[in-house]
């Protein structure tokens, strides 16, 4: 009986094959931190809430080798809808961009879907009351473009992202009212 243990190298033709590695991709903010609430300035203006809805800071660095472009996302997994909340969505970012500022305005190529309040853009945090409910900020490296225009859906663009992801790093920053 043949058994490969999940660490054990894989020998292809006599030769180690090797998963590659993404280790050093990194995202940062000034404005987030893991496990961190969010300031005022990340919650939603309306439905109850009252905040700045701006998008933070976010940088990275790290990118692996054959990266393309970037996407970010902010996702709420907590929602009640059965299906999670999407913050924010942008992708096409082009591969020499390490770094958005505080209110961004994405430009250059780059493209931003209806976020689930259905307005383009960032769209900050804003449970129910009572409710604590996380939300993570990921920015993707892949390996491509993608060729999805901005009336795609949320679920078809990150089905797009997660099939041309080199890379990952997501801070899960959390918010309650």
């Amino acid at each position: 009986m043949l058994r490969i243990s999940f660490f054990a190298p894989l020998i292809i033709a006599g030769t180690i094959a090797t998963p590659a590695l993404a280790g050093n991709f990194q995202l940062s903010s000034p404005d987030i931190a893991e496990g961190q609430q969010l300031a005022g300035a990340q919650v939603f203006q309306g439905f109850g809430c009252e905040g700045g809805n701006i998008a933070p800071t976010l940088a990275w660095t790290g990118a692996p080798e054959g990266t393309k472009s970037f996407a970010i996302t902010v996702y709420d997994p907590d929602a009640p809808t059965g299906s999670g909340w999407w913050h924010w969505f942008a992708f096409n970012i082009p591969a020499d961009v390490t770094e958005l500022q505080s209110g961004a305005i994405l430009g250059d190529g780059a493209i931003e879907l209806s976020n689930d309040y259905g307005t383009t853009g960032f769209g900050g945090a804003c449970p129910p009351a009572g409710e604590v409910h996380r939300y993570a900020f990921t920015v993707h490296a892949l390996g491509s473009t993608l060729e999805i225009g901005n009336s795609a859906s949320n679920a078809l663009a990150g089905f797009m992202v997660n099939a041309n992801s080199l890379a990952s790093s997501t801070i899960t920053a959390v918010y309650n009212r």
